[in-house]
C-alpha cells in the first residue's frame, strides 16, 4: 500500500511504469528528507500540533535513521513506495502511532521540494569546492609556464604569439564567471518551500519563518502556488550553471587533444594516463580528455532536455516532474569526476620546451614588427603594407622577443586579481551559515 492509497492496489504494470527510476533517485534524497523532517516537526510542537515528549522521541529517532543513512545502512524496502514512506514507516513501526503524526501540515509535494533544494544546495557546494581546486591547479599552472610561448590561432591558423600562462589562466578565470552563474543557482536554491504543502497551503498556523531558519535557507518562497511552480525552474537554472562549468572543461579538453597531437606537439603525458592502439605501436590516445569532452557536452544539453520536460505545464503539480531527477541528479558525479580527471591529467602535463623557435611559427610575429615600426613613428598602415610585402616576398625576418606588458597580456598575467575575484565569488555563497544550522538541528 502507499500513503496515498485508499483501498485497492494500482495495476502491476501502472505501478511499475509510474515507479520508473524513482526508487533509485530517491537514495540521493534520503539524508535531506530527514533533515527536512526533523525542522517541520520542530515547527508542528511550536504550534502545537506535537507534545514535546513526541517531539523528543521523534527527533531522536529521526536521528537515528540519518545516522543509519550516513552509515550505509538504509535500505528502501521492497513495496515501499519512496524514501518519504520508508522513513514514516520506520518511526511508525519503532515509535507507535506518534510516528504516523509527522505528516501533519505537509504534502508529499512540498516534502519532495524541500529534499530537493537541500539535496541541490549540498551539491552546488561540493560542485564550489571541486572547482575551486581545479581553479587553483590552473593559477599554479599559468604562474609557473607564464614564459613558455606557444602559438595562439584565430580560424585555426597561426596568429599571434601567445604562452601556456595565458592558456591555463584563461580557464581559470573562465571558472570565475561560471561560479559567478554557480552562485544565482544557489540563490534560487536556497529558498524554503517547506509549508506550500500541495501547493496551496495549509489550515493549520504553520511557521514558515521557523522552518527557514532550522534548515539555515536564506529566505522562504513566499507565495506557495509558486513554491510548486520553481520545481522544474529551479532544476533547469541549475543545469545551466552546470552546463557553463562543463563547456569550460570541454573546451579546455578539446585544446588539450589538439596540443597532442603530433601536429602540434605541445603537450604530452605519461603512459599510463593515455591509451594505445590494438595495431599500432606508436599511438598515445588522448581518451581520458576526448571522454571529457563528451561528457562536457552532453551536460551542456541538460538545459535544454529539462527545458524541453517542462515547457507546456501548467501551475500546480505534475507527475513529469519525477522525471528531472533522472536527467538532473547524475549530471552532478559526472561533471565532478570530468573536473577531478582534469585535475589529475594537469597535474601530470608535460609542457614541451622553445616551440616558436620552429621556422613555420616566424609568422607569429608579424604584429609585434608592425607595432615596432609604429613606435618608431611609421603610421600603422604604412607598417602593416610594409610587413606584409616583406612576408609576400620572402624577406620577412623577425626578432622572435615578446614585450606585452599590459594588463592579462603574457607578460602581466593578473594573477592574483584572478584570485581575488574567485575569493569574491565564494565568500559569496552563505556556506558557514548554512552548515551551522544543519549541524545544531542534528544536535538539537
Amino acid at each position: 500500500m502507499k500513503l496515498w492509497q485508499k483501498d485497492k492496489a494500482s495495476l502491476d504494470a501502472v505501478e511499475k511504469f509510474t515507479v520508473g527510476k524513482d526508487r533509485e533517485m530517491d537514495a540521493f534524497l534520503a539524508p535531506f528528507d530527514v533533515l527536512g523532517s526533523m525542522a517541520h516537526i520542530t515547527m508542528l510542537q511550536s504550534i502545537g500540533l506535537l507534545e514535546a515528549a513526541e517531539l523528543k522521541v521523534l527527533k531522536q529517532e529521526l536521528k537515528n535513521i540519518y545516522q543509519e543513512i550516513q552509515a550505509g545502512d538504509f535500505v528502501l524496502e521492497d513495496g515501499v513506495e519512496d524514501i518519504h514512506s520508508q522513513v514514516e514507516l520506520l518511526l511508525t513501526r519503532r515509535l507507535g502511532e506518534v510516528g504516523k503524526k509527522i505528516h501533519s501540515g505537509r504534502s508529499r509535494n512540498d516534502q519532495v521540494l524541500v529534499d530537493l533544494k537541500l539535496f541541490l544546495r549540498h551539491e552546488l557546494q561540493e560542485m564550489v569546492f571541486a572547482v575551486k581546486a581545479l581553479f587553483d591547479l590552473l593559477q599554479q599552472k599559468s604562474e609557473a609556464y607564464k614564459n613558455h610561448l606557444i602559438p595562439g590561432y584565430t580560424h585555426l591558423q597561426i596568429a599571434m604569439p601567445s604562452s601556456f600562462g595565458l592558456w591555463f589562466g584563461a580557464y581559470a578565470e573562465s571558472l570565475v564567471d561560471d561560479l559567478t552563474v554557480l552562485q544565482g543557482a544557489y540563490h534560487v536554491v536556497n529558498k524554503n518551500p517547506l509549508g506550500s504543502a500541495a501547493g496551496y497551503g495549509s489550515s493549520f498556523p504553520l511557521d514558515r519563518e521557523l522552518t527557514t531558519r532550522l534548515l539555515g535557507f536564506d529566505t522562504l518562497n513566499y507565495n506557495v502556488v509558486y513554491a510548486q511552480m520553481g520545481r522544474g525552474k529551479t532544476e533547469k537554472i541549475v543545469s545551466f550553471a552546470l552546463a557553463g562549468i562543463a563547456a569550460t572543461i570541454a573546451k579546455m579538453a578539446m585544446d588539450a587533444c589538439l596540443f597532442m597531437n603530433q601536429n602540434f606537439g605541445f603537450i604530452s603525458f605519461p603512459d599510463e594516463l593515455t591509451t594505445g592502439s590494438s595495431i599500432m605501436p606508436h599511438k598515445k590516445n588522448p581518451d581520458v580528455w576526448e571522454l571529457i569532452r563528451s561528457h562536457g557536452n552532453k551536460l551542456q544539453a541538460l538545459p535544454n532536455e529539462i527545458a524541453m520536460m517542462i515547457t507546456n505545464l501548467p501551475s500546480g503539480y505534475h507527475r513529469d516532474l519525477q522525471l528531472l531527477k533522472e536527467n538532473l541528479f547524475p549530471a552532478f558525479s559526472t561533471l565532478k569526476d570530468c573536473i577531478n580527471m582534469s585535475r589529475l591529467m594537469l597535474e601530470n602535463i608535460r609542457i614541451r620546451e622553445n616551440i616558436l623557435d620552429d621556422e613555420k611559427y616566424q609568422y607569429l610575429f608579424s604584429v609585434e614588427v608592425v607595432n615596432n615600426l609604429v613606435l618608431q613613428g611609421t603610421p600603422f598602415r604604412e607598417a602593416y603594407k610594409q610587413v606584409g610585402m616583406d612576408i609576400e616576398n620572402g624577406t620577412f625576418s623577425p626578432s622572435r622577443t615578446v614585450a606585452h606588458t599590459h594588463a592579462g597580456s603574457i607578460g602581466n598575467l593578473c594573477t592574483a586579481q584572478i584570485a581575488d575575484q574567485m575569493e569574491r565569488v565564494i565568500k559569496g555563497f552563505p556556506f558557514e551559515k548554512v552548515e551551522k544550522a544543519v549541524e545544531e538541528l542534528l544536535l538539537s
